[in-house]
Protein backbone atom coordinates (compact mmCIF):
# COMPACT_ATOMS: atom_id res chain seq x y z
CA UNK A 1 0.00 0.00 0.00
CA UNK A 2 3.02 2.41 0.80
CA UNK A 3 4.77 1.88 -2.58
CA UNK A 4 1.36 2.58 -4.35
CA UNK A 5 0.75 6.07 -2.32
CA UNK A 6 4.41 6.91 -3.20
CA UNK A 7 3.73 5.63 -6.76
CA UNK A 8 0.65 8.07 -7.05
CA UNK A 9 2.20 11.33 -5.26
CA UNK A 10 5.10 11.48 -7.40
CA UNK A 11 2.86 11.08 -10.74
CA UNK A 12 0.46 13.81 -9.19
CA UNK A 13 3.69 15.86 -9.02
CA UNK A 14 4.18 15.80 -12.52
CA UNK A 15 0.87 15.91 -13.73
CA UNK A 16 1.77 19.33 -11.74
CA UNK A 17 4.24 20.20 -13.26
CA UNK A 18 3.42 20.69 -17.70
CA UNK A 19 4.02 24.57 -18.30
CA UNK A 20 7.76 23.87 -17.18
CA UNK A 21 7.79 20.30 -18.84
CA UNK A 22 6.55 22.01 -22.25
CA UNK A 23 9.35 25.24 -21.79
CA UNK A 24 11.99 22.39 -21.05
CA UNK A 25 10.67 20.80 -24.81
CA UNK A 26 10.52 23.76 -26.55
CA UNK A 27 13.84 24.85 -25.81
CA UNK A 28 14.82 21.03 -26.49
CA UNK A 29 13.07 21.09 -30.31
CA UNK A 30 14.68 24.70 -30.92
CA UNK A 31 11.37 26.82 -30.86
CA UNK A 32 13.43 29.57 -28.86
CA UNK A 33 15.62 30.18 -31.67
CA UNK A 34 12.58 31.96 -33.27
CA UNK A 35 10.27 32.24 -30.20
CA UNK A 36 9.73 33.90 -27.26
CA UNK A 37 7.21 34.13 -24.54
CA UNK A 38 6.68 37.77 -24.16
CA UNK A 39 8.06 39.37 -27.15
CA UNK A 40 8.49 39.09 -31.00
CA UNK A 41 12.19 37.66 -32.32
CA UNK A 42 11.81 36.07 -35.63
CA UNK A 43 8.26 34.62 -35.04
CA UNK A 44 5.76 35.86 -32.72
CA UNK A 45 5.57 35.78 -28.57
CA UNK A 46 4.22 32.86 -27.09
CA UNK A 47 1.68 35.00 -25.80
CA UNK A 48 0.80 36.57 -29.03
CA UNK A 49 -0.21 32.98 -30.15
CA UNK A 50 -2.50 32.60 -27.36
CA UNK A 51 -4.57 35.75 -27.45
CA UNK A 52 -4.71 35.33 -31.11
CA UNK A 53 -6.38 31.58 -30.80
CA UNK A 54 -8.01 32.03 -27.38
CA UNK A 55 -11.25 30.23 -27.42
CA UNK A 56 -10.99 28.47 -31.01
CA UNK A 57 -11.97 24.65 -30.76
CA UNK A 58 -9.50 23.83 -33.35
CA UNK A 59 -6.67 25.61 -32.79
CA UNK A 60 -4.76 22.39 -30.84
CA UNK A 61 -5.11 20.67 -34.23
CA UNK A 62 -4.59 23.86 -36.37
CA UNK A 63 -1.44 25.07 -34.60
CA UNK A 64 -0.03 21.46 -34.00
CA UNK A 65 0.25 20.74 -38.13
CA UNK A 66 1.63 23.89 -38.29
CA UNK A 67 4.53 23.08 -35.76
CA UNK A 68 4.93 19.75 -37.37
CA UNK A 69 4.47 21.21 -41.32
CA UNK A 70 5.88 24.65 -40.84
CA UNK A 71 3.41 27.35 -42.52
CA UNK A 72 3.63 31.06 -43.65
CA UNK A 73 1.67 34.32 -44.12
CA UNK A 74 -0.09 34.52 -40.30
CA UNK A 75 2.48 36.16 -38.81
CA UNK A 76 4.56 38.09 -41.73
CA UNK A 77 6.54 37.25 -44.16
CA UNK A 78 9.00 34.95 -42.51
CA UNK A 79 7.51 31.11 -42.78
CA UNK A 80 7.53 29.15 -39.95
CA UNK A 81 9.87 25.78 -41.14
CA UNK A 82 8.59 22.25 -40.32
CA UNK A 83 10.11 21.06 -36.93
CA UNK A 84 10.78 17.42 -36.29
CA UNK A 85 8.71 16.73 -33.61
CA UNK A 86 6.38 14.02 -32.72
CA UNK A 87 2.05 14.53 -32.84
CA UNK A 88 2.19 14.20 -29.25
CA UNK A 89 5.21 16.40 -28.72
CA UNK A 90 3.59 19.20 -31.23
CA UNK A 91 0.46 19.28 -28.67
CA UNK A 92 1.94 18.93 -25.70
CA UNK A 93 4.08 22.63 -27.45
CA UNK A 94 0.73 24.10 -28.49
CA UNK A 95 -1.24 23.19 -25.28
CA UNK A 96 1.07 24.95 -23.08
CA UNK A 97 1.33 28.06 -25.66
CA UNK A 98 -1.79 28.56 -25.31
CA UNK A 99 -1.90 28.43 -21.81
CA UNK A 100 -0.08 31.39 -21.66
CA UNK A 101 -1.42 34.28 -20.43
Amino acid sequence: MKKMLVAVTIAAGFLSMPALASEDLAKAKGCTACHKIDGKLIGPAYKEVAAKYAGQADAVDKLAGKVINGGSGVWGPVPMTPNKVTPDEAKTLVKWVLSLK
